[in-house]
C-alpha cells in the first residue's frame, strides 16, 4: 500500500488564492481608509490600545465592504470582462469572497464597541451605509449619499471614544461629508463605462463624466476651505500652504482638462482628496 503525499503546488495554490482575496477586498482604498481614520485617532490624542481598537474596528468595516461589492458585482464584472476583479476571473471563489465578508462583518461588530457604545454604534451605521450601497443605492441617484454618511460618521467614531464623549464640530462632520461625497464621484470615474454596460445608473452615471469631474473637484475644493477656516483661531501657515497647492492643483486641472479626453482634472481632483486628507488629519489636534 502507497501513502500518496501532498504535492508541493498546494502551498502555492493557496497562495494564489490568498492573494486574490486580499485583492477582492479592494486593497488600496481600505488601507487608505484604516490609516486615514486611525491617523485622526491618533492626532486627537487616542492611546495605543484606543488606536490599535479603531484600526482593527476599521479595518474589518473595509473588508467586509469590498468583499461583499466583489460578491454582489461578480456576474456583472465577468460579463464586461474585468481582469482586475480576482472572482470574476476565476482566482478566487465567489463562495469564498461571500464568506470571507460575512466573517468580517460580525468581527467588526465587537471590534467597533471596543470603543464605546456609543462610538461603536456610530461606526457600525457607517459600515452599514457601505454596505447599502453595494446592495441597492449604487444603483439609484442617491449613490452618493452612503458616502457622504459614511464619511461624515467618521470623525463621530473618534470623538465619541474621547473623555466625556463629544460630538465632533459641525464644520468637521461636514467636511467628512463633502469628502465622502467627493470620493464617490472621483472613484466611480474609472469605472463609468463598464457599469453603464451592466445597468448600474448612479448619480454620476446620470450627470456624465464631465459634470462628475467638476462636482469632484468642487467638493474637494470645499472640504480644503472647510478644514482651512473651520478650526478655531486663525488658520495656521501650514493650513494655508496646503490650501494654496489644492487650489493651484485644481486650477491647473480645469484648464488642461479642457482637451477631449485628459486626464488631467481627474489627476487635480486625486491631488486635491491628499490636500484634505492632510489638512483632516492636521484638524485632529483640535479635537
Amino acid at each position: 500500500m502507497t501513502i500518496s503525499t501532498p504535492t508541493r503546488r498546494a502551498p502555492a495554490r493557496w497562495i494564489r488564492a490568498g492573494w486574490a482575496l486580499i485583492r477582492a477586498c479592494h486593497p488600496e482604498p481600505a488601507l487608505a481608509v484604516t490609516v486615514g481614520v486611525t491617523a485622526l485617532a491618533a492626532a486627537s490624542g487616542r492611546s495605543v490600545a484606543g488606536l490599535a481598537a479603531v484600526a482593527t474596528a476599521v479595518l474589518a468595516g473595509q473588508l467586509a465592504t469590498g468583499w461583499s461589492n466583489d460578491w454582489l458585482d461578480a456576474d456583472r464584472d465577468a460579463a464586461v470582462g474585468r481582469t482586475d476583479k480576482p472572482v470574476a476571473t476565476g482566482e478566487v471563489s465567489r463562495r469564498l469572497v461571500g464568506v470571507a465578508a460575512l466573517v468580517a462583518g460580525l468581527a467588526c461588530v465587537p471590534l467597533s464597541l471596543l470603543s464605546g457604545w456609543q462610538a461603536g454604534l456610530v461606526h457600525l451605521a457607517a459600515v452599514g451605509c457601505a454596505l447599502a450601497y453595494n446592495a441597492r443605492l449604487k444603483s439609484t441617484p442617491f449613490s452618493a449619499l452612503p458616502y457622504a454618511l459614511a464619511f461624515a460618521a467618521a470623525p463621530a467614531f473618534v470623538t465619541l471614544a474621547l473623555p466625556g464623549s463629544p460630538w465632533p464640530p459641525v464644520w468637521l462632520t461636514v467636511a467628512g461629508a463633502a469628502l465622502g461625497a467627493g470620493a464617490h464621484f472621483a472613484n466611480v470615474l474609472g469605472d463609468l463605462e463598464e457599469d453603464a454596460a451592466t445597468g448600474i445608473r448612479g448619480l454620476p452615471h446620470r450627470l456624465g463624466r464631465r459634470a462628475s469631474e467638476a462636482i469632484a473637484a468642487g467638493l474637494m475644493a470645499l472640504v480644503a476651505v472647510v478644514l482651512t477656516a473651520g478650526p478655531p483661531g486663525p488658520p495656521r501657515p501650514i493650513a494655508w500652504g496646503i490650501l494654496g497647492v489644492t487650489a493651484i492643483a485644481l486650477g491647473l486641472g480645469a484648464v488642461l482638462g479642457r482637451r477631449p479626453g485628459s486626464p488631467a482634472l481627474f489627476r487635480a481632483v486625486l491631488v486635491a482628496a491628499v490636500c484634505d486628507v492632510a489638512l483632516l488629519l492636521l484638524s485632529g489636534t483640535n479635537l
